[in-house]
């Protein structure tokens, strides 16, 4: 039983530490995930690697590939055009069923999840061209609330699996919250007042232009192929 539960706590953290890596840009798209490698960098075993990009691929985040093994899932036009099509309509139909749905500690959760998501420092000093990782898990964790009030289970999991696949894209756009013209905080707050004042239309209507505006973005740092490159 103490293996069992040590090799669970060892899968879990090098789980974590491998979906921060891809998703703060150390792992780049498309780049190969070796098992020598990966054990030796993390200091696990190979079952306990192996477990963690199972959960990663099943996240979206690592592929596998025949005769390859597994990688950092590559970035492509084809593959955002579809994704956001998808998030577009399924998440915000489970936003729409949050609101209807949704009780009150829901709102509670909501609200907490905007106020951490507003004190979250956006940009740091070492990276000044992406969002930090405190901002990046407040900003998941806020939509992950809004959407938390649906009581359909089965449409709530595929919207949370096609927003851990976005997070990749997100991060490896260069100008993502830097528009001059876009205002994230007013786009956030707006979405948790439709929310939490029980406007299910106008929430929905708010996400979808939410996510439609991020994917233009993103399509433009994507282009026509696989992105596969480091971190300038």
């Amino acid at each position: 039983m103490a293996r069992q539960g040590t090799s669970g706590t060892r899968t879990a953290e090098v789980h974590r530490r491998l979906r921060n890596d891809i998703l703060g840009g150390r792992l780049v798209p498309g780049a190969r995930l070796k098992f020598p490698d990966l054990c030796e960098q993390y200091g696990v075993s190979v079952g306990a690697a192996r477990e963690a990009l199972t959960r990663l691929t099943s996240e979206g985040l690592v592929k596998t590939q025949p005769h390859q093994g597994y990688m950092v899932t590559p970035l492509s036009y084809e593959d955002l055009a579809d994704l956001t099509r998808a998030r577009v309509e399924i998440e915000s139909l489970v936003l729409r069923l949050s609101v209807l749905e949704g009780d009150v500690q829901w709102e509670s959760r909501a609200v907490a999840a905007h106020h951490v998501l507003e004190r979250a420092l956006f940009l740091s000093p070492d990276d000044p061209a992406h969002p930090t990782d405190e901002w990046a898990a407040a900003h998941a964790a806020f939509h992950l609330a809004l959407l938390d009030g649906c009581t359909n289970r089965r449409l709530l999991d595929t919207a949370r699996a096609y927003r851990e696949e976005a997070e990749l894209y997100r991060q490896w756009s260069v100008s993502f919250g830097q528009e001059p013209h876009r205002d994230l905080v007013a786009e956030h707050r707006a979405l948790l007042e439709a929310a939490v004042g029980r406007q299910p239309d106008l929430a929905a209507r708010l996400l979808r232009e939410h996510i439609a505006h991020t994917a233009q973005l993103l399509i433009s740092v994507v282009g026509d192929g696989p992105v596969a490159r480091a971190r300038g």
